[in-house]
């Protein structure tokens, strides 16, 4: 029969192991980490980061960090290094190189190339007397802690503090740049965190697509442009061009007897909700689901008022923004 205990202790066990060692790492962490961000804030080229086995798939992970969060990161394979791929490392650039042990062979290439061109590396291991952290120009010692696994075989602990540190530098280089959400939408256009940081300028409808009617206009006109823009809705905006109101289907069953002898001004419903074109579509959404409508115009307050664009809830849902 299947233990369910069994295995709950186990991964309790695994998480406390791992959750200890961050707490050393934290407490152990010292200058040599400022002097890694440093050395990355002055390079002037790329980071090059490499490891090898367990150490490697964490590097790739710290390089597409660093890359989304301003500073241009790739992952060079220490193997494929010593086969050409040395080629993708020059002066300017700064190596931050991962291994456990500190002795990993297949880097033995990759930090003997870095030496003979004087180009800046970080070493990051748990042994401050391996190969590695003597060679390097700055090298982070991390804790000298047994894996999580119990037999000290399998990269757990090691892993999980590596992959920390790397978060670290990352988040440290992003608050000295001061690196905003919209900067890192730059990078990260795709998927939930793009579509979450998407402006409502990105989605917006713009120019004659928006419903707009002089408050003058006759309803029979408003009407046509309410089916011609087919969202249901018109704007309405007064001779400044200044969105004064809007009409929408529930204006147009209240105001039904008689509604073509009305003017756009007799219909409508002033003050109608307004983002800025700057403002995070995600902000809209969360706008429209509290008054309970379904879209809302753009008015740049820069432009004295004028509307600039139209956003409605559709839009947002097509591009992921729930």
């Amino acid at each position: 029969m299947v233990d369910h205990a069994k295995f709950l202790a186990s991964a309790k066990r695994v998480i406390t192991v791992e959750a200890d060692a961050l707490t050393q790492l934290a407490d152990q962490l010292d200058d040599s980490f400022a002097q890694a961000v440093e050395l990355l804030l002055n390079a002037k080229g790329r980071v090059i980061i490499s490891g090898m086995g367990k150490s490697g798939h964490i590097a790739r992970k710290i390089a597409a960090t660093f890359a989304s969060t301003g500073t241009p990161a790739h992952f060079v394979h220490p193997a494929e290094a010593s086969h050409g791929d040395l080629g993708m490392m020059t002066r300017g650039d700064v190596v931050l190189v991962l291994s456990n042990s500190g002795e990993t062979p297949e880097l033995a290439d990759l930090v003997a190339y870095t030496r003979r061109f004087s180009i800046p590396m970080i070493g990051v291991a748990s042994k401050p007397n391996s190969t590695l952290l003597t060679r390097a120009d700055v090298s982070i010692v991390l804790p000298d802690l047994g894996e999580a696994c119990g037999t000290g075989v399998v990269p757990t602990t090691s892993t999980t503090m590596t992959l920390a540190l790397g978060d670290a530098l990352a988040v440290a280089l992003m608050e000295h740049r001061e690196f905003t959400p919209e900067n890192f939408r730059e990078f990260h256009p795709g998927g939930k965190l793009g579509a979450r940081l998407s402006k409502i300028s990105d989605l917006m409808h713009k120019a004659d697509a928006i419903p707009l009617v002089p408050a003058d206009t006759p309803m029979s006109e408003a009407l046509l442009e309410i089916s011609q823009k087919g969202f249901g809705v018109v704007g309405v905006t007064d001779a400044n061009q200044k969105l004064i109101g809007i009409v929408t289907d529930g204006d147009l069953r209240r105001h039904m007897s008689g509604l073509l002898d009305r003017t756009a001004r007799e219909v409508m419903t002033p003050n109608p909700a307004t983002m800025a074109p700057h403002a995070l579509a995600e902000e809209a959404v969360a706008l429209m689901n509290a008054r309970t409508i379904t879209c809302l115009f753009a008015v740049d307050p820069a432009q004295e008022g004028q509307v600039a664009g139209f956003l409605h809830i559709h839009d947002c849902l097509r591009a992921g923004i729930v």
